[in-house]
């Protein structure tokens, strides 16, 4: 998962402009101030770079980045 989670962290600051220093496991998407549409956005890069399908459930403004690859992480394993 570690290497799931680098590749999130980069998919993060590359696409949204975020500092990596602000962005931990356990920081929310919210508190990362991604709003409805960035987590759309988000969800979108994340299958196009993982190459899985996302969910809106398995991915909303609740969800820390940890579980967010975790979860990314889960459905790799399974393809």
């Amino acid at each position: 998962m570690e290497d799931v989670y680098t590749r999130l962290v980069e998919l993060l600051t590359s696409t949204f402009g975020l500092d990596t220093d602000s962005i931990s496991p356990t920081s929310t998407l919210s508190a990362l101030e991604l709003d409805s549409l960035a987590l759309v956005e988000l969800s979108v890069a994340a299958q196009e770079e993982f190459e899985v399908s996302i969910e809106d459930s398995e991915m909303g403004p609740e969800s820390t980045v940890g579980q967010a690859a975790e979860v990314i992480s889960q459905k790799t394993a399974t393809v």
